[in-house]
């Protein structure tokens, strides 16, 4: 058994059950609509008090992924001041579950807009929440104006988010199907993120269905796509970070590919 803690995304009704199932000991889930604006929600019984004691006793990390459509990074005020709501709503519902990060995409800005102008409204998003857990900001795939596409951007909104208060508490999750999508190496994604973010807190080794900088986001289960398999198992070698796999075929896909995953690493 490797030395990463190894776990999958999983439906929140119980996602304590759903990781012991995978022999998984971390879960990553959504609180609620992934598509929507209207804030966390529990399915779990008992609510976050019940959760929280589950996985503490159980030994399982959980994580909380953001909505899809918080995008801080915004020059719209329609979308940019609910995003920043539903930010701090999040990192809230995160806290009560004594849960390990929230994960945000990067965002992006207007095809027509100045990135910096993004980077900024990054900065201005970490200093103005209240950061009780980490927040563990996604490189994405696709967008000609995202904020954590490419390396050089990754870096910019590093440079921006650190004269920020609160930064302390802002990590990096790495995505290497998004990053072969979005163009980048995976043979030296991990060397290249570390220097300029100084840290990789989170994994999501996910295999791609679509060729290299497709910006294509499909997803699929390890060994199965277009991704090198000796190049995915070295990212989570090299990474050395909790590892959640993002794959389709429910409890028997995802369980096969964290079997694979530990066969590769050995």
């Amino acid at each position: 058994m490797p030395a990463h803690a190894l776990g999958a995304h999983v439906d929140q009704a119980d996602p304590v059950s759903a990781a012991i199932d995978r022999g998984a000991t971390l879960a990553q889930f959504f609180l609620g609509d992934p598509q929507g604006y209207k804030g966390p929600e529990w399915e779990y019984p008992g609510g976050p008090t019940a959760l929280r004691a589950a996985a503490e006793d159980a030994g399982i990390d959980l994580y909380v992924h953001a909505p899809y459509l918080v995008n801080v990074a915004t020059t719209n005020n329609r979308i940019r001041i609910p995003s920043r709501k539903l930010l701090q709503q999040h990192v809230d519902a995160a806290a009560s579950i004594g849960a390990k990060g929230l994960i945000v995409h990067g965002g992006h800005v207007n095809k027509a807009d100045d990135p910096e102008k993004g980077f900024d409204n990054w900065r201005k998003a970490v200093a103005a929440t209240d950061l009780k857990v980490p927040v563990l900001i996604e490189n994405t795939a696709g967008g000609d104006n995202a904020m954590a596409r490419q390396l050089d951007r990754i870096g910019r909104l590093w440079e921006a988010i650190s004269a920020a208060e609160g930064f302390e508490n802002v990590g990096f999750c790495l995505d290497t199907c998004h990053a072969h999508a979005g163009g980048n190496d995976l043979t030296t994604i991990v060397e290249r993120v570390r220097a300029v973010t100084g840290r990789i807190d989170l994994v999501h080794c996910n295999d791609s269905r679509d060729e290299f900088d497709s910006g294509a986001d499909r997803h699929t289960n390890l060994g199965s796509g277009l991704i090198d398999p000796d190049e995915l198992a070295e990212v989570v070698r090299a990474a050395d970070a909790p590892v959640v796999v993002e794959t389709p075929g429910g409890l028997e896909g995802q369980r096969a590919d964290l079997d694979w995953l530990r066969g590769r690493l050995g």
